[in-house]
């Protein structure tokens, strides 16, 4: 190969490693589903894939990647938003405790790129918070701020109308 065409790849690479990494990764039990919140950075337009996955007894386990294990399909459900990947586990059990792990990686990479771990056990799990929706998009809560505080900017001859 040639090597100024194995620089150019390996300060690519350098490029995107610094851009994405994840954060955290958090778990709570919500109803009778676990939800992993796994927050990572995002801050180049280089696409990254992303794996969900649960060690216990020395054997990993895909929950939600590019090859999720046949057993968990149908249990798991993802949403995300740019920075943020949330997976629920249905019907979560202590048959479904261990190591679970966020991993995020380059096409064609194998996984471990940057990854988080939370270790869950079904009776230290907490509950989650109220409505998820809001504290994951701050979009919402500036709306809500706003048309609260319309009435006060009003009175204050801030806003006419």
């Amino acid at each position: 190969m040639n090597p100024a065409l194995s620089i150019a790849l390996l300060l690519t690479g350098l490029q995107v490693a610094g851009g994405q990494k994840v954060t955290s990764l958090t778990a709570c039990l919500e109803d009778q589903s676990l939800r992993l919140d796994c927050r990572h950075e995002n801050t180049t337009t280089v696409p990254m894939q992303f794996e969900f996955s649960l060690t216990r007894d020395a054997k990993k386990h895909v929950l939600f990647g590019t090859i999720p294990e046949h057993r968990y399909r149908s249990r798991t459900n993802l949403t995300y938003r740019s920075t943020l990947k949330v997976l629920y586990l249905s019907g979560f059990s202590s048959r479904d405790e261990g190591l679970y792990t966020c991993d995020l990686y380059l096409p064609g990479q194998p996984p471990s790129f940057s990854n988080r771990n939370v270790s869950v056990l079904r009776d230290k799990l907490v509950k989650c918070r109220g409505v998820s929706l809001l504290a994951q998009d701050a979009s919402w809560l500036l709306l809500l701020l706003l048309l609260l505080s319309l009435p006060l900017l009003q009175a204050m001859d801030f806003v006419s109308l």
